[in-house]
């Protein structure tokens, strides 16, 4: 039986490490949609980083941003939903990290009604945050503007760590404030609004198209990939993923190098 909904993550899975998509993954993706198989982004990005990805896929999906807090419509530039971190949770777990991993910088990520907002400052960081990434959007402010407003997620960053290290310590001191996860190893720990992962962003979508979890395949290569890989009826992890994805996936594919995705795609479309 064809998938129902194909999810799938961005960085690493979808895109090659020269941020392309193949013509290989694109032509099993379009031919996909067109059998009537729905195609839903599930991404750490922001909704403002998804207009690349739109263009280099010929067509807008839907969008699960900030690894599930953000519901996003690229076609019609909209937010449809959005789950924040309230500013008395932001305050607890600010606190946690800097007592329990000193030197680290803080960052937080907003939205507004489209991806480019502009009454809204979207990324908003600690005087000193070094990023892990190049973001041209980066507003500098102080602790307690940072921490003065909701945010769909937070950054906890220190250059020269290890994320998972990262989260092996902060996991033993945040509970209920926040869901741990990561995208890169680099020094990087994301908090979501607790209960809030690709997951639950993807069921959103299926939902009113009456699509449960066993008509999906999903695609991932991080650990905040996980929730997403575990809940669809089958989870694909690629060859370059985190070995705590590949543990969770019902597979292992090839690389994002060598169109790991597209292998698996055609297996229903050619």
């Amino acid at each position: 039986m064809l998938p129902a909904l194909i999810a799938t993550d961005v960085d690493g899975t979808l895109l090659d490490d020269e941020e392309r998509v193949t013509d290989r993954t694109r032509h099993v993706v379009q031919a996909a949609v067109a059998s009537g198989t729905t195609f839903v982004l599930a991404t750490g990005r922001p909704p403002r980083w998804i207009p690349p990805i739109v263009e280099a896929l010929g067509f807008a999906p839907m969008a699960v941003c900030a690894n599930g807090a953000v519901i996003y419509d690229p076609d019609q530039d909209r937010v449809i939903s959005a789950r924040t971190l309230p500013v008395d949770v932001l305050g607890e777990l600010a606190e946690i990290a800097t007592r329990v991993i000193p030197g680290v910088g803080l960052a937080v990520e907003r939205v507004g009604r489209s991806a480019h907002d502009s009454a809204t400052p979207q990324f908003v960081s600690s005087p000193g945050y070094e990023h892990a990434w190049l973001n041209p959007d980066n507003t500098e402010v102080s602790i307690e503007d940072l921490l003065s407003a909701p945010a769909v997620k937070l950054l906890i960053r220190k250059a020269g760590a290890r994320s998972s290290d990262m989260a092996e310590i902060l996991a033993k001191h945040i509970g209920v404030q926040g869901d741990i996860t990561y995208s890169t190893n680099n020094g990087l720990i994301e908090v979501n609004p607790i209960g809030t992962s690709k997951a639950t962003g993807v069921e959103e979508l299926a939902r009113p198209l009456e699509i449960t979890a066993e008509d999906v395949v999903a695609f991932g290569d991080m650990p905040n990939d996980i929730p997403m890989l575990r809940w669809a009826g089958h989870g694909v992890a690629m060859g370059n993923a985190h070995p705590e994805a590949m543990a969770a996936a019902n597979e292992v594919t090839a690389p994002n190098t060598d169109d790991g995705m597209a292998r698996v795609l055609e297996r229903w479309w050619l």
